[in-house]
């Protein structure tokens, strides 16, 4: 399984960026995927998660009405749409993955390699 994020770089405040994670190695339509994010000397935190087919979608409340989770089933790629982008979004972001189960999903175990997002004041 990998999970390919790409789409971090350096904006300004105000700004945004369009983050992707392209999935291979594993029947994409069967997990639910999310979006974390690891700033320096602190946790790594949820940003963003969906459902198999998109119907379900959570938000950290830090990010919610700034950024959208969206996924396209049949690229095997979920993204991440982040507006109005902050310096306190400053993180590495990470893209997971989590199995259904049938009657729910397992914890995210499989992680993308990261990518680094720096908002500027």
């Amino acid at each position: 399984v990998q999970l390919q994020a790409s789409g971090g770089g350096l904006v300004q405040a105000g700004g945004s960026l369009r983050l992707s994670c392209a999935a291979s190695g594993l029947t994409f339509r069967r997990y639910g995927m999310g979006w974390f994010r690891q700033a320096p000397g602190k946790e790594r935190e949820f940003v963003a998660g969906i459902s198999l087919g998109g119907g379900n979608i959570d938000y950290a409340d830090s990010v919610k009405g700034r950024f959208t989770i969206s996924r396209d089933n049949a690229k095997n790629t979920v993204y991440l749409q982040m507006n109005s982008l902050k310096p306190e979004d400053t993180a590495v972001y990470y893209c997971a993955a989590r199995r259904w189960e049938g009657d729910g999903y397992s914890p995210y175990n499989y992680w993308g390699q990261g990518t680094q997002v720096t908002v500027s004041s």
